[in-house]
Formats: structure tokens, sequence, C-alpha cells
């Protein structure tokens, strides 16, 4: 697996309580980006939140003053142990041109959990 260091959401991103933006927007232009392989990944155990949910947003614009969400998934208190994904394995169709994502936890605030997320070149999980 290959990330490239251009689009990434988030590299080693804490991620603590309410919702979160990712570190970094990525502008791909507008067009179908939905053949492009995506990791989102937890790179440090989670401890203390009942749950996280993961949201792909996309917009016209940077500032995401209109924005749409694309796709979104959840991962319980269980799941959220180091090397586990999400199962978003693609970026999803509908791409305005930029795209973040927003982490939302539920419970009580995290400590430790971190994140990272991005484009990869690459996947041995994942045939192409």
């Amino acid at each position: 697996m290959l990330l490239d260091s251009q689009n990434l959401f988030s590299d080693n991103q804490a991620i603590t309580s309410g919702s979160i933006n990712s570190d970094n927007t990525v502008y791909f232009g507008k067009g179908d980006v939905s053949f492009v392989p995506l990791l989102i990944q937890v790179v440090n155990d989670f401890s203390n939140l009942t749950s996280l949910t993961v949201k792909i947003l996309t917009s016209e614009t940077e500032d995401f003053s209109s924005s749409e969400e694309l796709v979104s998934s959840t991962l319980e208190l269980a799941e959220l142990k180091s090397g586990q994904r999400f199962p978003i394995n693609y970026l999803p169709k509908g791409n305005k041109g930029y795209m973040k994502i927003v982490y939302t936890t539920e419970g009580t605030s995290e400590t430790t959990g971190k994140i990272t997320a991005g484009v990869i070149a690459a996947d041995e999980n994942n045939i192409l």
C-alpha cells in the first residue's frame, strides 16, 4: 500500500470529541473519482468513546459552505483497534471538486485514538 502525502486527509490525526474535520481538504477537480482507492485506518487504539462515524463530504468550494455528504460508516469501540479499516475502499461518486472527512464521536471524550486517511496508489487487500 502506498500513501501519497498530497492526497492525505489525516496523518496520524488525534480524534477527541464531537465532530472533527480532517486535517486536510483534498482538491480532486470536478469529475468522477470513484475508482480511486481510499484508506481510512485506525493507527492508534481508541479507548473511551462508544463509536466513531466517518463521513466523506464534497463541495465546489474549499470552505465547504455548501457541502454534500457522499458516504458514511460507523465503527464501535471494540472495532477501533490499530490496523482496523473503515469499510470505505474507494472515493465515492458525486465529487464536486473538494473533499474532506468529518469524524464524529459518540460517548466519552477520546484520549488515545488516531486515524490516518488518504488516497492510496495500491492496496494489496483490494485487487483493483
